[in-house]
């Protein structure tokens, strides 16, 4: 069950999420774990890959106040996600604390699948700053030759 008024993270994905931000003296991509979770979730959406976890982190990171989502505007991705996966107008409602719990879980599911994708795509690498963005960019260009999409960069080469 979502914790109410913040959003976990699993336990066996917290030595990754810690090891994304930049803060103390680290090389992560990442400013907040806020921002790594937003990430993750929307890889998570992004490869329909939600995935419930038991166990929430205690320590670093401990559940992260909604507050700090709010600050930055992810309060709207974590919203907009409840609706489009219940199409329940209802789960928006800023009083319900049952609907407010519902929308972190999603949330907390799909940057659980997010950061499960991560830690595949991490594994042995040194500087996760270039593989996720070479890991994006592989991505996009796989998408372009799956849509026929022309694309003049492959002549820059």
């Amino acid at each position: 069950m979502a914790e109410s008024g913040r959003i976990r993270v699993a336990k066996d994905k917290a030595d990754l999420v810690k090891a994304l931000i930049s803060s103390d003296g680290g090389y992560g991509p990442f400013q907040t774990f806020a921002d790594v979770i937003v990430f993750a979730a929307a890889l998570g959406i992004k490869n329909k890959k939600r995935v419930p976890f038991e166990e929430v982190s205690k320590r670093e990171p401990a559940p992260i106040r909604l507050e700090t989502f709010i600050s930055m505007g992810y309060d709207i991705l974590i919203k907009l996600l409840g609706f489009t996966e219940t199409q329940n107008i209802q789960i928006l409602s800023p009083n319900e604390e049952a609907y407010e719990n519902q929308r972190h879980e999603i949330f907390e599911e799909y940057a659980n699948g997010g950061l499960e994708i991560l830690q595949g795509e991490l594994r042995g690498s040194i500087d996760y700053s270039d593989t996720i963005l070479l890991f994006l960019i592989s991505d996009k260009e796989a998408k372009n030759e799956d849509t026929g999409e022309f694309d003049l960069r492959k002549f820059l080469n």
